[in-house]
């Protein structure tokens, strides 16, 4: 009888050896799993200006790099460097992984509206940002966050247009462009951000005084 029950209770050992192996080995599968769905790449956007430090969860994208990129991608669509027709068009298929589907369609109807009022023939054109008021000059927020997924980027830009070497518009406006992450294709968005158009309509404002260089003497 009791060499029954020592029997019995090595099966019920090794079957619960036989369990624990069994856990382990799903254990391990899960993590090797997780493992390789693991990205290979992760995208850390920093502030610029370095100098105090600064502590940032992964996922957050600092104003600082939201200006920047919408800066930098409108200049590019708006550089037309020999004839606005091909440029502009150009422009859009060259930035296209920049841009929602949406705002592609749009700057597309953009391109024909332009195009059919002759406003790009021979033209060429080129946009910079007002002196003094960039996101580190003005005292307005030129950032405005409605998610940790978008956000309004206020640019206020000065645009050159030349026809035949000689200048025949300068326009002084503000452009409320709409940015929101997107990390579907890093190879060929390295920034995780799309440019979106304009949360509104852009406005024409004044034009800026010139800056005082120096002290006048009688």
């Amino acid at each position: 009888m009791s060499y029954r029950k020592k029997v019995d209770a090595q099966q019920a050992h090794i079957y619960s050896l036989r369990l624990v192996i069994g856990l382990l080995v799903c254990l391990g599968l899960y993590m090797a799993y997780g493992w390789q769905s693991a990205p290979k790449d992760l995208t850390i956007h920093v502030p610029p200006d370095l100098r105090s430090g600064s502590t940032r969860k992964w996922w957050d994208i600092p104003p600082e790099s939201v200006y920047s990129f919408g800066l930098y991608i409108f200049q590019q669509m708006n550089r037309w460097t020999l004839d606005g027709e091909t440029d502009y068009q150009d422009n859009i298929a060259r930035l296209a992984s920049y841009l929602t589907p949406s705002c592609r369609s749009y700057l597309e109807k953009d391109l024909e509206l332009r195009r059919n009022s002759g406003e790009l023939r021979r033209r060429e054109r080129a946009v910079s940002e007002i002196p003094g008021r960039g996101i580190g000059d003005a005292s307005e927020s030129r950032i405005e966050q409605h998610s940790i997924n978008d956000w309004t980027v206020r640019l206020d830009m000065v645009a050159d247009e030349y026809f035949g070497g000689e200048r025949v518009k300068r326009a002084f406006a503000r452009y409320p462009l709409h940015v929101i992450r997107s990390e579907a294709d890093p190879e060929k968005n390295p920034f995780g951000l799309t440019w979106n158009c304009y949360s509104s309509n852009p406005q024409r404002i004044e034009a800026p005084a010139p800056p005082v260089t120096g002290d006048k003497h009688l």
